[in-house]
């Protein structure tokens, strides 16, 4: 038996080219004698053919999905579009799908001329007579119709379809033609054109160089082109008259069968199939259940908060700004995240607390209960990890603030650091050589005239809630470990807000919120937008033990820059956007040495591994460190609760707070929650989890040991001998890396304008001072 070509060649379909002369003028007469006598029925004698609003495929801007990717570049995040379609150029289709299409709709496409002239004529003759309108379409004339829709032409049904089916036979081969109308066609479920609808309803690809398994069979492809004849149920009888996809019901799946079996009878009659093949062919019964939520397209879940970051970045890139968002949506983009899928399934597993999945120190909790998780790869910037919220693309989100498509910052992402902000302090101090050896005076309390903090003062001196066996005289290291606020307190004055503030912009901390005395929202500001002398006259010497909220995201790429050795790059959501073969936009990566050296490295890693809580159970080298913020004048009661901290190939920051601003209480009826108790086993699961998964070996990401050069027992006070009673107490702090509190900060009282902030996407009360103002 002869097999027909699907169209391989200008001449498909087995027969001889047309001749000219009688035979095409005979056609032309056949076309021009039904389309006058149309035009004469519709009252339409004058134009006909040359009138000039014929859209051609040319003419069209098909909407057409974007598609979102994690960072593997083939599994799906999301799809964005009004439509769901991806464009498939013909020759990169397999032959499924032209042969089936060709036998179900239009038997004679590779030789007809475009137009089914006894159809027309019919049509001409019961428009004339007052008959019924009526006739058959080519695949030609039914892409006409598709296209003049699009374009909202009016004319004639029956007349623009003759005329731009003649335009297009004239104008294009008939490849080109069948490839316009599986791409534009509809096939139910909202999904248009052949890709989309090989996706949504096998889960499979019509690419001819996808591995053979993923793509479309011709069993598979019959039972989609049998959807064409009516691909939607009649909305006004839904149960009669149902359609033809095979999950709506039985009468559909039936409907499904019969025509798919006179499609399989065509592909007979044309060649495509020989009838021992034919016979042997089964319908296929893997077509997916409808989907009620697929038009959701994957922005309900956490990652549509991702989806969120990716559309920000890209409207601030050359490429699209200034473009409103349907230039991505619909633009038929493939947008490859840096989110690594694996890393992201670790994240919601321990980061989402109401999943079995998450550590069972922070399972069942109280509903107000929420944490937030951001995890960038050192060196390079690239978030690889991102959980701010169950919410998707129009929930609140915990972890970072982004631009939405107007302009208007969103998010809920900023939270006061606490003790976890002393990372940056600790890392100016061996920048400028201040060995972590060095001796501090830590008293229980202590004044400090210099920055207001004193007994006559409103909010006192600056105290420690806890004790440390090294009081009152304690080197830097161990004041870490220990989290003195009295130290760091010091430290921050003897450094300079300014180089505090400086060290934690060029790590990675971009933004900084100051509650402003008579402004309920917190106030966002750039640091920078000008040199640290400036942006440090906004903030007092509190910002050392972290009263200022930061973000998730931004501290995250802060711990990432040390995990890099002092390298910081920053922080991104897009690794590239392509349409086709064409590179629309790739990441650019870039790295700015901070100046820190390898031994103020090694310090740094060497002080922050001894932190309790963040010791690894899998071999790895990381290092961390905790926080706390208490409410209000409260000793015992925390807000806002950090776990950050880095391993050599991942860093991570967790927050873990509540959503109305009250206190975190555990479903028991305790306050006791720390940073060690709380977001610590969210962290620690998380790195074991994203490491193990990444297949990395912790023997390539080791840490070095300091030398300790300047070591010298230098003291800033005469030595005192530690109370007898000097201990942690271990039913306020359970582990050694203790969370004490200080007394509130004086509040702001600056009359310094500061940028606004916008509300967030879902408003939150916000904290005022007098409600959320203790570090720990």
């Amino acid at each position: 038996m002869r097999v027909l070509p699907t169209g391989d060649n200008d001449n498909a379909g087995g027969s001889a080219a047309p001749t000219p002369g009688r035979k095409r003028r005979r056609h032309r007469l056949l076309i021009f004698l039904a389309v006058f006598a149309l035009l004469a029925g519709s009252g339409l004698v004058a134009g006909g053919y040359y009138f000039d609003s014929v859209p051609t495929p040319t003419d069209l801007k098909l909407p057409e999905s974007t598609t979102v990717y994690y960072a593997d570049g083939r599994t799906p995040m999301a799809k964005l579009g009004a439509e769901n379609r991806t464009i498939v150029p013909y020759d990169q289709m397999n032959d499924s799908a032209k042969q089936a299409i060709v036998a179900a709709e239009d038997r004679t496409f590779w030789t007809n001329k475009g137009v089914d002239f006894s159809g027309v004529l019919r049509a001409a003759w019961s428009n004339l007579t007052g008959g019924q309108r009526q006739g058959a379409s080519t695949i030609t004339q039914q892409y006409a119709r598709v296209a003049a829709d699009l374009r909202g032409v009016t004319y004639s049904r029956k007349l623009r379809e003759a005329v731009i089916a003649w335009k297009l036979d004239d104008k294009y081969r008939k490849q080109d033609i069948l490839g316009f109308y599986l791409n534009t066609v509809p096939f139910g479920r909202g999904a248009y054109g052949i890709e989309a609808a090989a996706q949504t309803y096998f889960g499979k690809t019509v690419r001819r160089d996808a591995p053979p398994a993923q793509q479309l069979t011709q069993a598979e492809a019959m039972v989609l082109c049998a959807m064409v004849k009516q691909p939607e149920a009649d909305p006004n009888d839904p149960e009669g008259s149902p359609g033809y996809d095979p999950g709506r019901n039985a009468r559909a799946r039936q409907n499904s069968i019969d025509r798919w079996n006179y499609i399989r009878d065509g592909m007979v009659k044309l060649g495509y199939l020989t009838p021992e093949l034919a016979a042997n062919l089964a319908y296929p019964d893997s077509v997916k259940p409808i989907d009620r939520n697929a038009g959701q397209s994957g922005l309900d879940r956490p990652t549509g908060l991702v989806v969120n970051h990716v559309l920000s970045e890209l409207r601030q890139t050359e490429q699209f700004k200034g473009k409103p968002d349907e230039v991505i949506r619909d633009g038929g983009y493939k947008i490859v995240t840096t989110v690594d899928k694996r890393v992201q399934d670790a994240a919601e597993a321990a980061a989402d607390i109401r999943r079995d999945s998450a550590p069972e120190a922070v399972r069942g909790q109280p509903k107000n209960w929420q944490a937030a998780l951001v995890a960038v790869e050192p060196g390079t910037g690239r978030v690889l990890g991102y959980y701010g919220g169950n919410g998707g693309s129009s929930g609140a989100d915990y972890a970072g603030w982004y631009y939405d498509e107007k302009g208007q910052a969103r998010g809920f992402g900023q939270h006061p650091p606490g003790s976890s902000f002393k990372v940056y302090d600790l890392a100016t101090a061996v920048e400028n050589d201040i060995s972590v050896k060095q001796h501090f005076d830590s008293p229980d309390t202590k004044e400090f005239p210099e920055s207001g903090r004193t007994k006559g003062s409103a909010a006192g001196p600056i105290r420690n809630a806890e004790h440390a066996p090294c009081q009152p005289n304690c080197a830097l290291w161990e004041a870490t470990v220990a989290s003195l606020n009295v130290t760091y307190f010091e430290l921050t004055e003897k450094l300079g807000v300014a180089k505090v503030m400086d060290m934690a912009k060029r790590a990675g901390i971009n933004s900084m919120w100051e509650t402003v005395k008579g402004n309920p929202q917190p106030q966002r500001v750039d640091l920078r937008e000008q040199p640290a002398e400036e942006v440090a006259k906004r903030f007092s010497t509190e910002v050392g033990i972290g009263q200022y909220g930061i973000s998730v995201q931004d501290h995250a790429n802060g711990m990432a820059t040390f995990a890099a050795g002092g390298k910081r790059a920053e922080a991104h959501f897009v690794r590239s956007v392509t349409k086709g073969d064409e590179k629309v936009y790739s990441e650019q990566l870039k790295a700015t040495d901070l100046g820190l050296d390898q031994e103020a490295i090694d310090q740094l890693d060497w002080t922050l591994r001894r932190v309790k809580a963040a010791k690894l159970d899998n071999g790895w080298d990381s290092a961390g460190k905790t926080g706390t913020w208490q409410a209000g004048q409260s000793t015992t009661q925390n807000v806002h609760t950090w776990m950050v901290g880095w391993t050599g190939a991942l860093a991570a920051a967790v927050w873990l707070g509540t959503t109305d601003g009250k206190p975190l209480k555990t479903t028991d009826g305790s306050y006791e929650v720390y940073g060690s108790t709380g977001p610590g086993p969210i962290w620690r699961q998380f790195m074991e989890q994203a490491t193990a998964a990444m297949k990395l070996d912790p023997d390539k990401y080791r840490f070095e040991d300091p030398k300790f050069p300047n070591d010298a027992p230098t003291e800033t006070a005469p030595p005192q001998p530690a109370p007898a009673t000097s201990s942690v107490s271990p039913s306020a702090q359970p582990t050694p890396d203790a969370e004490p509190s200080s007394p509130s900060p004086s509040p702001s009282d600056r009359k310094t304008p500061l940028p606004t902030w916008s509300p967030p996407a879902t408003p939150l009360p916000s904290l005022s001072p007098s409600k959320s103002r203790r570090p720990g």
